[in-house]
């Protein structure tokens, strides 16, 4: 099947309904980005345990996401700057994680046929990447933005007051001091603040302290509507939150 139209991701713009990343309900979704955990985790593994045509076809990145009307897999080879896609309709009554299958089990099953045809596995790669079409665009459509994180911090740098751009600032000892002495004054018990509040306050100052002397951290990466695939890893990532991506993006201008 060889069916191909622009890009476009599933989830929409400003005023659309909020619809589930990994089947698309937009049942009692409210603010939630998957209508359950057993939904995402579903889907998840059905992309990793089809990551063997990936590898055969050796996809350095790729990315997944849906439309109403279609599934899409967008792919990069290695050693190529030429994007690829497959996409195929989506049957009625039928979900992301299903139509994902029966398209893996298409090209899984084309790949083998010209193998046994032609004995050649290199022609059986070549026939299926030559099955998808090409798309306008640069590697940046595959390749996500990454977000360098703290990492086990978030819980500290809230209680200070923190901000993420703060941890990397040449004088971060004497921010995180700083910032230890104002909410101190808030909440110490002589200011008639609350004991337990203050212990965490200085447990979080602590273990900011002993961050700031050897930091880690923790890097993620992926696409705010879209499931990511690194070849390098062989496994899918879940789309990452938009307000994690706007913050990197913030941290970078500034």
């Amino acid at each position: 099947m060889n069916l191909w139209v622009p890009s476009v991701p599933f989830s929409g713009g400003n005023g659309d309904l909020r619809r589930c990343l990994s089947c698309g309900t937009t049942e009692n979704m409210k603010r939630r980005r998957y209508c359950s955990v057993e939904c995402r985790q579903k889907l998840r593994n059905n992309l990793n345990m089809r990551t063997g045509l990936l590898q055969t076809l050796q996809i350095r990145y790729a990315t997944f996401y849906f439309t109403e009307t279609l599934i899409i897999l967008d792919m990069l080879p290695y050693n190529s700057s030429d994007l690829l896609s497959f996409m195929y309709p989506r049957r009625r009554g039928k979900k992301p994680v299903e139509d994902f299958c029966r398209m893996f089990n298409d090209l899984g099953n084309a790949w083998w046929d010209e193998v046994r045809r032609t004995k050649k596995r290199y022609l059986a790669t070549r026939l299926i990447l030559s099955k998808a079409r090409p798309i306008p665009g640069d590697i940046h459509c595959v390749r996500p933005l990454e977000v360098r994180e703290p990492s086990r911090m978030a819980r500290s740098m809230t209680c200070l007051k923190l901000r993420a751009r703060d941890l990397h600032s040449p004088n971060l000892q004497q921010i995180i001091k700083r910032a230890f002495r104002r909410r101190a004054k808030e909440v110490h018990p002589d200011q008639g603040g609350d004991s337990a509040l203050f212990r965490r306050l200085r447990t979080a100052y602590e273990d900011l302290i002993r961050w700031a002397e050897h930091p880690v951290f923790t890097t993620r990466r992926g696409f705010p509507d879209k499931w990511f695939y690194e070849g390098a890893l062989n496994r899918w990532t879940q789309p990452t939150p938009l307000y994690r991506l706007q913050r990197a993006l913030a941290e970078e201008e500034d």
